[in-house]
């Protein structure tokens, strides 16, 4: 019967394995497959390629591979053939425990284009393990007086087996006092209980001693044994008696240790020593024991290690209460533990595709994931988020599948990667949340173009320069990544296809340096100006321009050049001054001009050499000469000057100007008249003052009178020679100077005399380009003595009718003139 029955199940196992081997997935969510336990590494699954209905050499194609739930993968693909085979040699007790049907979750990944299939294999239990008693000798103390029919439970056997393979029944070795009684209990494996068949009699036999025998189904079937004692006690005629049979209680699995489960009690109808009880646990099964533990005297079942729902959800505790007369009875405490959310969502990413092109285009799948939530009753509905706003979004794919995919545009100049940071929450409560990071790189393509550091470019060279001088630099950047980002610079031909700009300039293509090709002349050229291209390395290659302006900056390499008084080699000119002047009385002007511009130009004038230095001075800033003190009669009638005229620059560069002074009487006395409050008063030295004041007032009344009489008798004679001597020299050698000045205060002639002037295009009304001499009227004199104009005419010179039509438009010189 027995041997009919294992058949049987055998029979039953092979048809139901190879139901489960032929389930397809069709068009299902899933792939299912099934193996046995403690098959050898490499053994064949099956074959993937066939059940995706792929050709062989797809997956290779799209790199396939597999991505595990757990920690660790079981399987490996051969990717040209499509076979799965195990991968290493698989014990279904490690990986599943107790728990039946033992599933391994993975996922089939396919790259190009990203697809991803969830797949799953169950493990068939072998009989591989035999029935084991914790205790190989356990010790029953049992009363004569014990009643018949009473039941002792033992030990459960552990078998590690499920199904057939587990444990099935018990046997007992033959005996006359008991017999074996299989019971289930409603979580963990069955167990016997002995059932007292014969009175016990402690004086007849003292010890029973038993074999227990536990068999598994499996074929062929396994087993294991225990040796029990059975110590007949003396006569205790009462056992303790539990208030109940079965406590039933509740705990919650997130109680700490220590906690309360319940309290049982049970009472002894003896007295003294046999009245007293103890509780303890009875036969239980490992994990009973180190999650729970009793009082001895009180009977509180008390929590030792951590419930966990998702492990065990009820506990079935015996607890055995001991008078002192060794009598005992037996309890059960059924312990249901009450799930709480206490485990987050989990978060499995299985496939993340980084970098990622920043010209995507939306709902780009970036990254497969999955979550789970053990809380599955407690933990409520799971929602899936991001915690930024980034160009991303969370789609649904499955159950309890997602993808994340492109929801914006992406810019890599912009952002160069992101960490997407998902956040997995169950609804609790409390609500639980678990975030994962995933990173997501941006890789870039050719969409910036070089962009100048500024709008334009203003370079100086300075003139003279050295050929390939370096005189700047452009420089163009471009946001963009590797050959995209590598400007080359070049210069652009002028639009109106003028290339001489190329014989003045060259750039470096590489760094955008520029070199000056020849020497510069600012008296030439002062500026020019071109445009620079820069254009990336990308496909296709982006460009900008950028105009440059060169400015040629000024040397002093010009000496200023002296448009007045003329020097040409000859004898110098003569300017008229008359002896009547004042201190501060305006003699001339040099005029100088100097080609450099700026600070080179900026001319200063300076008082060389004199016949007498401190008879004249020249203005620094425009080369007026003024008298510096009146005119005395000792000073010899021809003063010779020499003007330094001296630039700015660095170093300074400087000419000379020579000219001749003539000291004369009565040249300009018909003109005095006119002479206006001097603008420039004589300098005079307050020593010099204070010592002719001193000399005036001692001497005043003894040389009055001599020096008066001597002064006009000595002007008189000096006056008619000095008047015959202009005459000759006005008409034989000298070039009469066109600029004398009144001798007003304001810096106007002292003579009314004709000039003829030409000023430079673009210069102020104060310098001269050049000068053209001409022949004036002046008056001479006649043998008579009286004064003769040029026309002939014998009226006073200052008289209106004395003047000559010619002379009626050189009277004077306009005062902005000078």
């Amino acid at each position: 019967m027995a041997v009919a029955r294992r058949r049987l199940l055998q029979s039953r196992q092979v048809e139901s394995l190879l139901l489960f081997l032929c389930i397809s997935v069709g068009g299902a969510a899933t792939i299912r497959y099934s193996v046995a336990e403690e098959m050898e590494s490499g053994s064949f699954v099956a074959n993937v390629a066939k059940d995706l209905g792929l050709e062989v050499g797809k997956l290779a194609a799209r790199g396939a591979r597999l991505v595990s739930e757990g920690d660790k993968l079981h399987f490996r693909l051969h990717r040209k053939t499509g076979d799965l085979f195990v991968k290493e040699k698989l014990d279904r007790e490690s990986l599943c425990g107790k728990a039946d049907p033992c599933v391994l979750h993975f996922e089939i990944v396919l790259v190009e284009p990203l697809q991803s299939f969830r797949a799953e294999v169950r493990v068939f239990d072998i009989n591989d393990n035999a029935p084991i008693f914790p205790n190989k000798e356990p010790l029953l103390k049992i009363p004569e007086s014990t009643p018949l029919g009473s039941r002792f439970p033992l030990q459960s056997a552990q078998d590690l087996d499920v199904g057939l393979n587990g444990l099935q029944n018990y046997t007992l070795s033959a005996n006359a006092y008991f017999h074996l009684h299989t019971r289930f209990r409603s979580h963990g494996p069955k167990y016997a209980e002995l059932v007292l068949d014969k009175p016990l009699d402690r004086e007849e036999q003292p010890e029973i001693n038993l074999t227990i025998t536990a068999v598994d189904g499996g074929s062929p079937p396994k087993s294991g044994t225990a040796h029990i004692r059975v110590k007949v006690l003396d006569v205790n005629d009462h056992v303790p008696q539990f208030s109940r049979l079965v406590y039933r209680t509740q705990v919650p699995e997130n109680s700490a240790n220590g906690s309360l489960v319940a309290t049982v009690t049970a009472t002894d109808l003896d007295e003294g020593s046999n009245k007293k009880i103890t509780y303890s646990l009875a036969q239980n099964p490992e994990a009973v024991l180190q999650t729970f533990q009793v009082d001895s005297e009180t009977g509180e079942v008390r929590l030792r290690g951590p419930l966990d729902f998702e492990a065990i959800e009820t506990y079935d505790i015996d607890i055995q209460a001991t008078d002192g007369g060794g009598l005992s009875a037996h309890s059960k405490v059924l312990v249901e533990v009450v799930d709480v959310n206490d485990n987050p969502p989990e978060v499995t990413v299985s496939s993340v595709s980084s970098p990622l092109p920043e010209d995507s285009p939306l709902q780009t799948v970036v990254a497969l994931f999955s979550i789970r939530d053990r809380d599955i009753r407690v933990g409520g509905k799971i929602t899936c988020f991001l915690r930024e706003d980034l160009p991303f979004a969370i789609k649904p794919t499955f159950r309890n599948a997602y993808s994340l995919v492109t929801d914006r545009g992406l810019d890599r100049e912009e952002v160069s990667g992101y960490n997407v940071t998902i956040v997995a929450m169950d609804t609790g409560p409390p609500n639980l949340s678990t975030e994962t990071v995933i990173e997501v790189l941006i890789s870039d393509i050719n969409d910036s173009p070089p962009v100048f550091q500024e709008d334009s470019y203003i370079l100086t060279v300075r003139e003279n320069n050295s050929p390939a001088v370096f005189i700047g630099k452009v420089h163009a950047e471009d946001l963009d990544l590797g050959e995209n980002a590598q400007v080359t610079y070049s210069l652009l031909p002028p639009k109106s296809g003028d290339l001489s700009v190329f014989a003045y300039i060259s750039i470096n293509s590489d760094n955008g340096k520029l070199y000056a090709l020849r020497t510069m002349d600012y008296e030439a050229i002062q500026d020019f100006q071109f445009v620079i291209k820069a254009t990336d390395g990308g496909f296709p290659s982006l460009s900008s321009q950028v105009t440059v302006r060169v400015v040629v900056l000024d040397d002093n390499d010009n000496r200023p050049m002296i448009l007045y008084p003329l020097q040409n080699g000859t004898l110098p000119c003569n300017d008229l001054v008359p002896r009547s002047a004042e201190a501060g009385y305006l003699v001339t002007k040099v005029v100088a001009v100097d080609g450099d511009s700026g600070q080179n130009s900026w001319l200063s004038y300076h008082l060389l050499k004199a016949s007498d230095s401190g008879l004249f001075s020249v203005q620094q800033q425009n080369g007026e000469i003024r008298t510096l003190r009146q005119i005395s009669e000792r000073d010899p009638m021809m003063q010779k000057l020499i003007i330094l005229v001296q630039d700015h620059g660095q170093p300074a560069l400087s000419t000379t100007a020579s000219l001749n002074i003539l000291l004369v009487d009565g040249f300009s006395e018909p003109y005095l008249q006119f002479r206006g409050p001097s603008k420039h008063p004589a300098r005079v030295n307050p020593t010099t003052r204070y010592l002719v004041i001193s000399l005036a007032v001692l001497s005043f009344l003894f040389l009055f009178s001599v020096t008066v009489i001597s002064i006009i008798h000595i002007y008189q004679k000096i006056k008619y020679r000095e008047k015959i001597t202009i005459q000759e020299h006005f008409y034989d050698d000298c070039n009469f100077p066109n600029h004398l000045v009144q001798g007003r205060a304001n810096g106007s002639l002292s003579q009314a005399c004709a000039y003829e002037m030409c000023s430079a295009t673009g210069t102020s009304t104060s310098e001269f380009r050049f000068l053209k001499r001409f022949m004036p009227n002046f008056p001479f004199p006649q043998g008579n003595g009286e004064v003769k104009t040029g026309a002939g005419s014998s009226l006073p010179p200052d008289s209106d009718r004395n003047r000559s039509p010619g002379s009626e438009g050189h009277a004077r010189v306009p005062d902005d003139f000078m």
